[in-house]
């Protein structure tokens, strides 16, 4: 049987991943380039690594949630992202959405009788 540590990582694994958009977007009301968005999430609590951060921020202003603009003005060119219009829609709606879920969730966890889980 598998060591119940490390299906407990895994689930806490999954629960997360499923966090990481609304934490991206949560943190774009003002442009933000790759690196310090690891940094601020990280500070906040929210590990991410770089090689999911990347790609996931492609996607997104790929699917025209964000816009970006290239700083050239610092040594290193920097890519800054921020939230489109269409990307401020789709946070709100996602906020709305976790909201309801917390609710439900939080819910099931009680049960009838108030006293949670454990």
């Amino acid at each position: 049987m598998a060591d119940i540590q490390e299906t407990i990582n895994g689930l806490i694994q999954e629960l997360r991943r499923g966090t990481i958009i609304i934490s991206v977007l949560s943190q774009l009301s003002e442009p933000q380039y790759g690196y310090s968005m690891v940094t601020i999430l990280q500070e906040k609590g929210v590990n991410i690594d770089p090689g999911t951060l990347y790609p996931l921020l492609r996607r997104l202003e790929k699917q025209e949630l964000l816009e970006s603009t290239w700083d050239t003005n610092e040594t290193r060119p920097r890519k800054y992202y921020s939230l489109s219009p269409a990307g401020k829609e789709v946070y709100q709606q996602l906020c709305k959405e976790w909201k309801s879920l917390c609710n439900s969730l939080d819910s099931l966890i009680k049960g009838d009788d108030g006293n949670g889980a454990g």
